[in-house]
């Protein structure tokens, strides 16, 4: 089977590393890529928000599976363009993208499902802002209603912070989502669908925070781990049943069938679960310490979701143990990163590469916020974790930053669900 991967970061890197082991794919390439996917497979420019462009290098190249990483193209439509080519897809249609590309839509479905989230408004307008946020608090949850890499979500206790966070997404031309705020640790569940059929993978947690004790503003992602330890044990049937499957009927309903990864963003309240936001594709770095995990070759759930024929696949098989990923940032990150600098023990075991581009003479440079996701599996949670901090300090990046404190809290036992 000939696979072409869209994108270019971590996520990218760990779903390539997958299927290079996987007997069944002869032929691999990963557009745009980076300097780590470029030791696995082709590389191909391309930009992944043209859907046209997307569906000519695959048509090209002679895909006879397409799977896309990021929600950008997705959100634009390229699924739809690479399908309208004659080629299998592992990517939702635009019409079904929109459960990441706008919360406003989301919420709507979830409302029509009857799945527990919090309470919501949006608001478009600077006049009605003021009336808006007095409906909400003490801490105020503010979203950019469309796409904004991770970044553009605000909590605070701060009134006028999240104020001024609304209203630089209005002057923008953001609509905002105020919504009431959960407690209760989060969690991120990836589900395979093929239009009807659930099939979960193992819950993790992400860190969203840029510094130790989650303090900073929000990034893309600075860690993660997998499974939770600490999660009751009928968390993943429990989110399948109340939330997922509900979410894939809804929107089957509607006539906009969800086929491609369905990442459920939750609260795990005193209530129960609730969600936070769904995204349309894998999250990162998530990924990287789940599929870390799989022992189920990667390539026949993707094409089995492609085709519709997920309800026909055997359970999924699972290493013992657990993993951590530790995402090493560029200096700047999250705002605007430094880049083109040396690093120095790039291509160890384990490390995946992000943001990173090889110069002429074979030297790997940083090239974006997020440069390397560093990932270590052990038998249980803790050993996991000291193996991936020790392949951290392997690496060498002038100026980079990472967290000290990925699953530490999980490893002490320190996480606990709030009971009523």
């Amino acid at each position: 089977m000939r696979i072409l991967v869209i994108g270019g970061g971590g996520r990218e890197h760990a779903i390539v590393l997958a299927l290079s082991r996987d007997p069944s794919v002869t032929a691999l390439a990963c557009a745009p890529g980076n300097a780590g996917t470029a030791a696995l497979a082709e590389t191909y420019g391309v930009d992944v928000a043209k859907p046209a462009e997307v569906a000519a290098l695959a048509t090209k190249w002679q895909a006879d599976l397409v799977v896309f990483g990021p929600e950008t193209p997705l959100v634009a439509g390229a699924a739809d363009a690479v399908r309208a080519a004659g080629i299998a897809c592992f990517g939702p249609s635009k019409a079904a993208a929109r459960i990441e590309g706008s919360k406003a839509f989301a919420k709507d479905v979830m409302l029509a499902a009857g799945v527990p989230t919090a309470h919501s408004e949006v608001v478009d307008n600077p006049a009605k802002l003021d009336a808006a946020l007095a409906q909400f608090g003490p801490t105020w949850v503010v979203k950019d209603d469309g796409l904004a890499a991770g970044k553009g979500v605000l909590v605070t206790g701060d009134f006028d912070a999240a104020r001024a966070h609304a209203l630089k997404l209005l002057d923008g031309g953001h609509p905002v989502l105020l919504e009431s705020f959960l407690d209760g640790p989060e969690a991120s569940l990836f589900c395979l669908v093929d239009g009807t059929t659930v099939v979960p993978l193992l819950p993790a947690q992400d860190f969203k925070r840029v510094g130790d004790g989650d303090a900073g503003p929000n990034t893309g992602g600075m860690g993660a781990y997998a499974p939770l330890p600490w999660a009751p044990e009928d968390l993943v049937e429990t989110v399948v049943r109340t939330v997922v499957q509900p979410t894939v009927d809804e929107l089957a309903r509607r006539g906009t069938p969800f086929s491609g990864l369905l990442y459920a963003g939750l609260a795990l309240t005193s209530s129960g679960p609730q969600v936070i936001e769904f995204n349309c594709r894998f999250g990162d770095p998530e990924t990287q310490a789940v599929l870390a995990l799989l022992h189920t070759p990667l390539a026949s759930l993707f094409n089995a979701v492609a085709r519709g024929e997920l309800a026909a696949q055997p359970p999924l098989e699972w290493e013992p143990g657990a993993a951590v990923t530790v995402v090493v940032a560029a200096e700047g990150y999250p705002g605007r990163p430094r880049v083109d600098d040396v690093i120095q023990g790039g291509d160890a075991q384990g490390i995946l590469h992000s943001g990173t581009r090889r110069r002429e003479d074979g030297a790997v440079l940083s090239a974006g916020g997020r440069v390397l996701s560093v990932v270590a599996t052990g038998p249980d949670l803790a050993a996991a974790r000291e193996e991936a901090y020790r392949r951290v300090a392997g690496v060498h990046l002038p100026g980079s930053h990472y967290r000290t404190d990925i699953a530490l809290r999980a490893v002490h036992g320190e996480i606990a669900i709030p009971t009523a």
